[in-house]
């Protein structure tokens, strides 16, 4: 039984952790759990996720009992067999968590990592309570037949997350009457997302509401009952998206066909799949629930979160007002290269006196904090070479040439513009380079390493073996 268990936990676990790499990048996963009341509590993180969490843990779980809540056996034990006794996310920094209650297993909590330029976790939330019901029938059944089902199941669980997440929010808003299958409406805006016309990708809003609430728009123009779309013919809706391209007007959909096209309708709750060429985003009113492109739904904000820009600026020896408007200014000027589709390269130099770059000098420098200059600053960072921004908070030069010496650690399946900086940043302290990629995420670069570089984890190895109890684990 016990070697049963352990299978189990590593293929859950490992489903898991594949599915949300794949929904939201490289992530990790990690469970706390005790199978009967008055076992001790175990930790399984074969990758570290809950590494620096230590001390909260150790106060929720070992220096408190109140995890335990004294009489939620005698409930569990009056609870249906399949039912879970829900436990809500603990809130801890730079992770999301989500656990249950069940009559095969007393308490599990399940963590994986909060990445910054999630959409929402709404989704994620929804993909770890699913996995507490797996590990909570696989426990009840122990039935080797179905063991590997649970992991497959959360590998594939993208659709089904964002889904359970829009139901959820529907029968808050809507009630549990809605006429809205969402299922359908998914399918619709990963199909309509990869169709073409004339070779272009599609653009505009398709918005779904209840069929009740339709009258209580701005109809600018509604289409007879029997030659209304229907929303599985992909090719026609793509086509009539035209019709709202780069406007405030918006397709309206019932959920089966597309009954008008309407403006002003923020006061309808709605479902809007939001069509931006080669990715789209999908919207409850206009908070946004996932991204979608190739035929996938992801959490990305497709924006890059500049998260290594700031710390690195921190730690310089800036003062804290030099850093926020130094930041602005990047972010900017990544802002509108992302919207742009354009690379560009920008050398943030800390020096009192900005260094020598061989590129295009400026015979006054621009100050930056100037609306006009920085404007300007933003077109010139679409031509070869960096822009050279100083400490002082001006523009020194632009189409800049960044030569240095080989280093190791160059990556050939990169471009000239990434190496170019790896070298320049190992020859040249006092400095960081910000890379922005066409079609990748930024690069922070700073003495001749990869401040933004991701991880990638080990695979985790099968085991069966128990985790560890969690004093051991702290220890």
């Amino acid at each position: 039984m016990e070697s049963f268990r352990n299978l189990s936990l590593f293929y859950t676990l490992d489903g898991l952790r594949d599915g949300l790499t794949h929904f939201s990048g490289s992530s990790r996963a990690a469970l706390i759990y005790a199978v009967k009341p008055d076992d001790p509590i175990r930790v399984y993180d074969p990758q570290h996720l809950l590494h620096g969490h230590e001390p909260i843990l150790r106060e929720l779980y070992l220096q408190s009992n109140q995890w335990r809540q004294d009489g939620m056996e005698e409930v569990l034990n009056k609870m249906l067999s399949g039912h879970i006794h829900a436990e809500k996310n603990l809130q801890l920094a730079g992770l999301i968590s989500y656990g249950g209650r069940s009559r095969s297993i007393f308490y599990q909590m399940w963590f994986t990592e909060h990445h910054p330029d999630m959409c929402s976790i709404g989704p994620t939330e929804c993909w770890l309570e699913n996995a507490v019901w797996l590990l909570s029938h696989d426990f009840a059944t122990q039935d080797p037949l179905y063991m590997r089902t649970s992991g497959n199941v959360l590998r594939e669980y993208a659709t089904h997350a964002v889904r359970d997440y829009i139901v959820d929010q529907m029968n808050v808003a809507l009630g549990w009457d809605s006429q809205i299958r969402v299922y359908p409406i998914l399918d619709a805006v990963l199909g309509i997302s990869s169709t073409r016309e004339e070779r272009a990708r599609p653009l505009g809003e398709l918005a779904f509401v209840e069929p009740k609430t339709i009258l209580e728009m701005k109809l600018l123009a509604r289409f007879p009952f029997l030659e209304q779309p229907g929303l599985g013919n992909f090719k026609h809706v793509r086509k009539l998206l035209q019709s709202v391209e780069n406007s405030e007007r918006k397709l309206i959909s019932d959920g089966k066909t597309i009954v008008v096209i309407a403006a002003g309708i923020e006061e309808v709750f709605r479902i809007s799949a939001d069509f931006k060429g080669e990715y789209g985003f999908l919207k409850l009113n206009e908070n946004p629930v996932c991204s979608y492109a190739d035929g996938r739904f992801h959490s990305t904000t497709r924006q890059a979160t500049l998260v290594e820009v700031e710390e690195a600026l921190l730690e310089s020896n800036l003062n804290f007002a030099t850093v926020h408007e130094l930041f602005k200014i990047i972010t900017r000027i990544v802002r509108m290269a992302e919207r742009g589709k354009y690379g560009c390269t920008l050398v943030i130099d800390y020096n009192d006196t900005p260094i020598e770059i061989a590129g295009q000098k400026l015979e006054q420098a621009l100050d930056l904090r100037k609306e006009r200059f920085l404007k300007l600053s933003e077109s010139l960072a679409k031509l070869d070479g960096a822009l050279h921004i100083g400490a002082d908070l001006k523009l020194h030069g632009f189409a800049c040439l960044l030569d240095g010496k080989a280093i190791p650690g160059e990556d050939r399946a990169r471009g000239a513009r990434f190496n170019s900086a790896l070298r320049f940043t190992a020859a040249n302290g006092n400095l960081i380079i910000v890379v922005v990629s066409a079609d990748r995420p930024i690069s922070v670069i700073q003495e001749g390493l990869e401040l933004s570089a991701q991880c990638e984890w080990k695979p985790v190895p099968g085991c069966i073996d128990p985790p560890p109890m969690l004093e051991h684990f702290l220890e």
